[in-house]
């Protein structure tokens, strides 16, 4: 069995399918196993388990975590993400191979050092943006975004102003017009202070 979050569950109608070969070539590399292993369900007793870090996304995205018999059933015809959690070095060393791998086709990008999400190229935080303040009127000019994860790049650098926050990923500093300083050292202050100005 897999894990998957309320949150999740309730989003399937949402987004882009990601085709079955993707989340079994994406949990065989997180899990360290064969992807053939993991499809012949070979590795159904490994992915039955709870996992400690499937309950660590969870917590930190306040979800509860449901166990379910089929993965790739239970995602549906659509799927927004796939979110690995494991540890910050591993997923460092796997983020240029599986963005390699799948280019062109998903989004492959860290939100937190821990977390290595998945999204359908269709489906990112600067497509959100876009269509927010296309919805309410707001020139692309006229929009501030603020973010620090990779998974924040696109919308940095589709905003009309992009801050990065110092101390993010260089790609995500790249994309950004400026950085302010982090949480706890006035960051969001000098931001505010120089937009009303």
């Amino acid at each position: 069995m897999a894990q998957v979050s309320e949150a999740y569950i309730s989003r399937l109608e949402r987004g882009q399918r990601i085709a079955s070969p993707v989340v079994r070539q994406s949990l065989a590399r997180a899990l360290g196993v064969d992807p053939e292993w993991l499809a012949s369900g070979q590795g159904s007793s490994r992915a039955e388990r709870e996992r400690p870090e499937a309950h660590r996304y969870a917590d930190h995205a306040g979800m509860q975590v449901y166990v379910v018999g089929d993965l790739d059933a239970a995602m549906g015809p659509t799927t927004p993400k796939l979110v690995i959690v494991a540890a910050p070095e591993k997923l460092e060393g796997l983020l240029p191979e599986v963005r390699g791998r799948w280019a062109g086709r998903l989004n492959v990008a860290t939100s937190t050092a821990d977390y290595l999400e998945f999204t359908s190229v269709e489906s990112d935080k600067a497509s959100a943006l876009r269509f927010v303040s296309e919805r309410l009127g707001v020139a692309r000019s006229e929009v501030v975004a603020v973010g620090d994860g990779r998974n924040d790049a696109s919308m940095i650098a589709w905003a009309g102003l992009g801050i990065a926050i110092e101390g993010s990923p260089q790609e995500v500093i790249a994309a950004a017009d400026r950085t302010i300083p982090g949480p706890g050292h006035g960051g969001i202050q000098q931001l505010a202070d120089a937009l009303l100005k």
